[in-house]
């Protein structure tokens, strides 16, 4: 049968951030356990693209929302409020 279990994802959505550093993403801490994610994340928009960043863990960031940076998202193709598929990388 099948071994490899499942990749954990989930679809968050997006906010753009100036002061998240270019190459970081902010997730809830909780949310980062649950997926495994400890330091890389990538994070997959319409199943087209793929951006693969540094995860920074917080509690203060809402569950249902991770932060990039709005620079690299503007060049990556990806507006604010946008709903990607998060996992680890």
């Amino acid at each position: 049968m099948m071994s490899q279990k499942p990749r954990k994802e989930k679809r968050l959505r997006i906010k753009l951030k100036d002061d998240v550093k270019e190459g970081k993403l902010l997730i809830n801490e909780k949310i980062a356990k649950e997926l495994e994610i400890t330091d890389k994340v990538e994070i997959v928009v319409g199943g087209k693209k793929k951006l693969i960043l540094d995860a920074l863990l917080s509690s203060e960031i809402p569950e249902e929302n991770v932060f990039i940076n709005t620079l690299l998202a503007k060049a990556n193709g990806i507006a604010d409020n946008t709903i990607a598929t998060i996992r680890k990388a």
